[in-house]
């Protein structure tokens, strides 16, 4: 199975959801930076502002906005990771990682 079959296609940012679903997005290469891969949605980033397209990774204090020029493309966010009925994750199925148990060990 190829890496498209598992992630599926880039598709043009005019038909991504714009109803807060997160999604990847492919970030055009600027002077900033090289291209790169976000996760990201269609939100209001603060009180009385205009939706646009926010990073995940964004605090409430400083969100990360993200012009329309600046986003080439998307794709729905993978969903290999198997899930009950009742929508939760099945963690059962998910790898433990070495040395750790159930908890966080903090």
């Amino acid at each position: 199975m190829t890496n498209a079959a598992v992630l599926g296609e880039w598709k043009p940012m005019a038909g991504a959801p714009q109803d807060g679903t997160l999604v990847l997005v492919a970030i055009r290469e600027s002077e900033q930076g090289p291209a790169q891969v976000d996760v990201a949605r269609w939100a209001k980033p603060g009180r009385g502002q205009e939706k646009c397209w926010v990073s995940a990774d964004s605090a409430p204090d400083c969100p990360i906005i993200y012009a329309e020029g600046e986003l080439a493309f998307w794709m729905p966010l993978p969903t290999t990771v198997p899930r009950l009925p009742s929508g939760a994750i099945a963690s059962s199925k998910l790898p433990q990682v070495p040395g750790e148990s159930e908890g966080s060990g903090i």
